[in-house]
Protein backbone atom coordinates (compact mmCIF):
# COMPACT_ATOMS: atom_id res chain seq x y z
CA UNK A 1 0.00 0.00 0.00
CA UNK A 2 0.80 3.50 -1.08
CA UNK A 3 2.63 4.94 2.69
CA UNK A 4 4.29 7.79 3.28
CA UNK A 5 6.97 7.38 5.85
CA UNK A 6 10.05 9.53 7.12
CA UNK A 7 12.07 11.24 4.72
CA UNK A 8 15.74 10.10 5.79
CA UNK A 9 17.75 12.76 4.00
CA UNK A 10 16.23 15.57 6.03
CA UNK A 11 18.76 15.36 8.80
CA UNK A 12 16.22 16.11 11.67
CA UNK A 13 17.74 17.10 15.42
CA UNK A 14 16.16 15.24 18.60
CA UNK A 15 14.53 19.04 19.07
CA UNK A 16 12.48 19.07 15.91
CA UNK A 17 11.53 15.51 16.32
CA UNK A 18 10.36 14.45 19.84
CA UNK A 19 11.04 10.96 20.34
CA UNK A 20 7.52 8.44 21.28
CA UNK A 21 7.61 5.48 22.74
CA UNK A 22 7.37 1.98 20.53
CA UNK A 23 3.87 1.91 21.66
CA UNK A 24 2.82 5.10 20.15
CA UNK A 25 4.25 4.68 17.11
CA UNK A 26 2.48 1.09 16.66
CA UNK A 27 -0.55 3.04 17.06
CA UNK A 28 0.37 5.77 14.67
CA UNK A 29 1.13 3.26 11.93
CA UNK A 30 -2.07 1.24 12.21
CA UNK A 31 -4.12 4.73 12.08
CA UNK A 32 -1.95 5.75 9.24
CA UNK A 33 -3.21 2.55 7.25
CA UNK A 34 -6.56 2.38 8.38
CA UNK A 35 -7.12 6.20 7.03
CA UNK A 36 -4.90 6.24 3.96
CA UNK A 37 -6.19 8.54 1.85
CA UNK A 38 -6.97 5.87 -0.66
CA UNK A 39 -9.73 4.69 0.73
CA UNK A 40 -11.42 7.87 1.28
CA UNK A 41 -13.54 8.26 -2.14
CA UNK A 42 -15.17 4.70 -1.59
CA UNK A 43 -15.69 5.92 2.22
CA UNK A 44 -17.34 8.91 1.50
CA UNK A 45 -19.77 7.28 -0.93
CA UNK A 46 -20.63 4.91 1.49
CA UNK A 47 -21.92 8.18 3.86
CA UNK A 48 -23.66 9.87 0.95
CA UNK A 49 -25.51 6.41 0.15
CA UNK A 50 -26.29 5.68 4.32
CA UNK A 51 -27.04 9.20 4.11
CA UNK A 52 -28.71 11.11 1.41
CA UNK A 53 -29.31 7.05 -1.06
CA UNK A 54 -32.30 9.35 -2.38
CA UNK A 55 -29.40 11.46 -4.29
CA UNK A 56 -27.96 8.59 -5.69
CA UNK A 57 -30.93 6.82 -6.93
CA UNK A 58 -29.77 6.67 -10.84
CA UNK A 59 -27.34 3.92 -10.04
CA UNK A 60 -29.75 1.59 -8.16
CA UNK A 61 -31.18 -0.74 -11.20
CA UNK A 62 -27.47 -1.59 -11.89
CA UNK A 63 -26.76 -3.27 -8.49
CA UNK A 64 -26.07 -6.83 -8.54
CA UNK A 65 -26.29 -8.40 -5.40
CA UNK A 66 -26.92 -5.44 -3.38
CA UNK A 67 -27.86 -1.78 -3.52
CA UNK A 68 -25.42 0.13 -5.04
CA UNK A 69 -22.64 -2.36 -5.24
CA UNK A 70 -21.30 -1.52 -8.45
CA UNK A 71 -21.08 1.58 -7.97
CA UNK A 72 -18.82 0.82 -4.66
CA UNK A 73 -16.95 -1.23 -7.33
CA UNK A 74 -16.46 1.28 -9.65
CA UNK A 75 -15.55 3.70 -6.90
CA UNK A 76 -13.24 1.16 -5.38
CA UNK A 77 -11.27 0.14 -8.65
CA UNK A 78 -10.44 3.47 -10.11
CA UNK A 79 -9.14 5.14 -6.74
CA UNK A 80 -8.08 1.83 -4.65
CA UNK A 81 -7.20 -1.24 -6.87
CA UNK A 82 -5.26 0.97 -9.73
CA UNK A 83 -3.32 3.79 -7.50
CA UNK A 84 -2.41 0.10 -6.04
CA UNK A 85 -1.24 -1.45 -9.36
CA UNK A 86 0.69 1.72 -10.30
CA UNK A 87 2.74 1.56 -7.32
CA UNK A 88 3.51 -2.42 -7.51
CA UNK A 89 3.90 -1.84 -11.34
CA UNK A 90 6.36 0.78 -11.08
CA UNK A 91 8.28 -0.55 -8.13
CA UNK A 92 8.61 -4.10 -10.45
CA UNK A 93 10.05 -1.96 -13.41
CA UNK A 94 12.17 -0.52 -10.94
CA UNK A 95 10.85 3.18 -11.30
CA UNK A 96 11.02 3.49 -7.58
CA UNK A 97 12.39 1.36 -4.94
CA UNK A 98 10.10 1.42 -2.38
CA UNK A 99 6.11 1.38 -2.35
CA UNK A 100 6.56 3.46 0.33
CA UNK A 101 7.17 6.82 -1.37
CA UNK A 102 9.48 7.54 1.13
CA UNK A 103 11.10 10.66 -0.91
CA UNK A 104 9.56 13.21 -3.60
CA UNK A 105 11.01 11.89 -6.52
CA UNK A 106 9.50 8.36 -5.86
CA UNK A 107 6.14 10.03 -5.79
CA UNK A 108 6.08 11.54 -9.32
CA UNK A 109 4.99 8.42 -11.44
CA UNK A 110 1.89 7.49 -8.41
CA UNK A 111 1.00 11.26 -8.67
CA UNK A 112 0.42 11.40 -12.40
CA UNK A 113 -0.97 8.33 -12.15
CA UNK A 114 -3.87 9.56 -9.74
CA UNK A 115 -4.46 12.94 -11.49
CA UNK A 116 -5.62 11.04 -14.30
CA UNK A 117 -7.40 8.13 -12.61
CA UNK A 118 -9.33 11.49 -10.52
CA UNK A 119 -9.89 12.73 -13.80
CA UNK A 120 -11.45 10.01 -15.76
CA UNK A 121 -13.38 9.45 -12.44
CA UNK A 122 -14.79 13.21 -12.54
CA UNK A 123 -15.28 13.25 -16.13
CA UNK A 124 -17.45 10.34 -16.69
CA UNK A 125 -19.80 10.96 -13.51
CA UNK A 126 -20.32 14.53 -15.22
CA UNK A 127 -20.70 12.98 -18.91
CA UNK A 128 -23.05 10.08 -17.71
CA UNK A 129 -25.55 12.30 -15.61
CA UNK A 130 -26.29 10.15 -13.41
CA UNK A 131 -24.72 11.49 -10.02
CA UNK A 132 -25.45 14.51 -8.40
CA UNK A 133 -23.51 17.74 -9.33
CA UNK A 134 -22.11 17.45 -5.61
CA UNK A 135 -20.78 14.26 -5.91
CA UNK A 136 -19.13 14.80 -9.38
CA UNK A 137 -18.05 17.80 -7.59
CA UNK A 138 -16.20 15.89 -4.91
CA UNK A 139 -14.16 13.75 -7.72
CA UNK A 140 -13.29 17.41 -8.84
CA UNK A 141 -12.20 18.81 -5.97
CA UNK A 142 -10.00 15.60 -5.27
CA UNK A 143 -8.23 16.04 -8.64
CA UNK A 144 -7.30 19.35 -8.46
CA UNK A 145 -6.04 18.32 -4.85
CA UNK A 146 -3.41 16.10 -6.07
CA UNK A 147 -2.62 18.52 -9.13
CA UNK A 148 -1.58 21.22 -6.84
CA UNK A 149 0.00 18.63 -4.30
CA UNK A 150 1.90 17.51 -7.68
CA UNK A 151 3.64 20.86 -8.16
CA UNK A 152 3.83 21.43 -4.57
CA UNK A 153 6.02 17.98 -4.27
CA UNK A 154 8.65 19.90 -6.36
CA UNK A 155 9.03 21.64 -2.92
CA UNK A 156 7.86 19.66 -0.12
CA UNK A 157 6.59 16.64 0.59
CA UNK A 158 3.00 17.61 1.28
CA UNK A 159 1.12 15.18 3.31
CA UNK A 160 -1.58 13.27 1.22
CA UNK A 161 -3.07 11.84 4.34
CA UNK A 162 -4.04 15.68 5.45
CA UNK A 163 -5.03 15.83 1.63
CA UNK A 164 -7.55 13.50 1.97
CA UNK A 165 -8.71 14.05 5.29
CA UNK A 166 -8.91 18.31 4.67
CA UNK A 167 -10.85 17.62 1.69
CA UNK A 168 -13.49 15.66 3.22
CA UNK A 169 -13.59 18.39 5.81
CA UNK A 170 -14.01 20.80 2.03
CA UNK A 171 -16.32 18.64 0.74
CA UNK A 172 -18.76 18.68 3.94
CA UNK A 173 -18.26 22.63 4.22
CA UNK A 174 -19.26 22.90 0.16
CA UNK A 175 -22.76 20.39 1.70
CA UNK A 176 -23.47 22.90 4.18
CA UNK A 177 -22.79 25.90 2.32
CA UNK A 178 -23.87 24.69 -1.25
CA UNK A 179 -26.49 22.54 -0.57
CA UNK A 180 -27.56 24.11 2.45
CA UNK A 181 -27.32 20.58 4.26
CA UNK A 182 -26.98 20.24 7.91
CA UNK A 183 -23.92 18.07 8.06
CA UNK A 184 -22.75 19.32 11.64
CA UNK A 185 -21.80 16.02 13.44
CA UNK A 186 -20.02 14.57 10.34
CA UNK A 187 -18.19 17.56 10.32
CA UNK A 188 -17.52 17.72 13.70
CA UNK A 189 -16.33 14.12 13.62
CA UNK A 190 -13.98 14.76 10.50
CA UNK A 191 -12.39 17.38 12.23
CA UNK A 192 -11.40 14.86 15.21
CA UNK A 193 -10.38 12.50 13.00
CA UNK A 194 -8.30 14.87 11.40
CA UNK A 195 -6.45 15.67 14.16
CA UNK A 196 -6.01 12.09 15.12
CA UNK A 197 -4.38 11.03 11.59
CA UNK A 198 -2.26 14.77 11.53
CA UNK A 199 -0.81 13.67 14.94
CA UNK A 200 -0.26 9.90 13.61
CA UNK A 201 1.96 11.32 10.94
CA UNK A 202 4.35 13.51 12.64
CA UNK A 203 4.29 11.07 15.82
CA UNK A 204 5.83 9.04 12.62
CA UNK A 205 8.02 11.83 11.70
CA UNK A 206 6.73 11.19 8.36
CA UNK A 207 6.27 14.68 8.18
CA UNK A 208 6.16 18.26 9.66
CA UNK A 209 3.76 20.33 10.84
CA UNK A 210 4.21 22.58 7.97
CA UNK A 211 3.85 19.60 5.59
CA UNK A 212 0.88 18.79 7.16
CA UNK A 213 -1.47 22.20 7.41
CA UNK A 214 -0.46 22.55 3.81
CA UNK A 215 -2.41 19.23 2.95
CA UNK A 216 -5.23 20.41 5.24
CA UNK A 217 -5.51 23.49 3.46
CA UNK A 218 -5.15 22.37 -0.17
CA UNK A 219 -7.84 19.83 0.76
CA UNK A 220 -10.52 22.33 2.09
CA UNK A 221 -9.65 25.07 -0.66
CA UNK A 222 -9.42 22.73 -3.51
CA UNK A 223 -13.25 20.51 -2.52
CA UNK A 224 -14.81 24.45 -2.25
CA UNK A 225 -13.11 25.50 -5.29
CA UNK A 226 -14.93 22.19 -6.99
CA UNK A 227 -18.38 23.13 -5.62
CA UNK A 228 -18.42 26.93 -6.70
CA UNK A 229 -17.66 25.65 -10.73
CA UNK A 230 -20.02 23.02 -10.54
CA UNK A 231 -22.90 23.12 -7.96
Amino acid sequence: MMQEHAVPERNITNQEWPVFPPVARSAAQVISYITHPLFIPTLVTFLILQSIPEYMVAFKPQSMRFAFDMLYFRVGIITVLFPLLTVLLAKQLGFIPSIYMKTQRERIIPYVAIIIYYFWAFYTFLQEGRAPRFYSAFFLGSFLAISISFVTNTFMKTSMHSIGWGGVIGFLLSLMWGMHMNVSVPLVITFFVTGIVATARMVLHAHSPAEIYTGIFIGIITQLAACWILV
